[in-house]
């Protein structure tokens, strides 16, 4: 079993997390074999900065990990995301994406499992994670990344199936 290992979403549409901790990198992936992307995170004291993806089709992660915030940029300056996310006992509350178009986070922490939900009821994903000894906001990042992930995804697939 990997350092992280999980799935967002259901068993038709979600991904699978599964990624390695060093104590400093948190490294894997975010989907399957062939659909998905690598995931490549550092934490060094509070500054967190890494890659979702490749070069193409991935995006930056960027900000700042305590033991009661999480507070990062998905993606670039203009086309990104903010991520802030409040750790209290046994529960990590937030948002992603903004007060209007974004997602509320609500997870909690069984043990090593962190579930819970990201997005509503209706166009939101299921969290099911094992953290082991990770960081627990860097699971929660995790989480949130593979929602991007997932939500980019499918955007560029609908986008490519309309007719011109």
């Amino acid at each position: 079993m990997r350092d992280l290992d999980g799935r967002l979403g259901g068993p038709t549409v979600g991904y699978d997390i599964k990624a390695d901790w060093d104590g400093e990198h948190l490294r894997g992936r975010i989907g399957g074999e062939l659909i998905g992307k690598d995931m490549d995170l550092a934490l060094r004291d509070t500054t967190l900065g890494g890659r979702i993806g490749g070069a193409f089709g991935g995006f930056d992660a960027r900000g700042t990990v305590n033991d009661q915030r999480v507070e990062v940029r998905l993606g670039g300056e203009w086309e990104g995301d903010d991520l802030r996310l409040t750790l209290t006992s046994g529960e990590i509350t937030g948002r992603f994406s903004g007060q209007t178009m974004g997602k509320d986070v609500r997870l909690r922490v069984e043990g090593t499992a962190l579930r819970g939900r990201i997005g509503g009821p209706v166009d939101g994903k299921d969290v099911d994670l094992q953290f082991g000894q990770i960081p627990l906001q860097l699971a929660a990042l995790a989480a949130v990344c593979a929602f991007k992930a997932l939500e980019d995804d499918q955007g560029s697939a609908a986008a490519g199936t309309g007719s011109s």
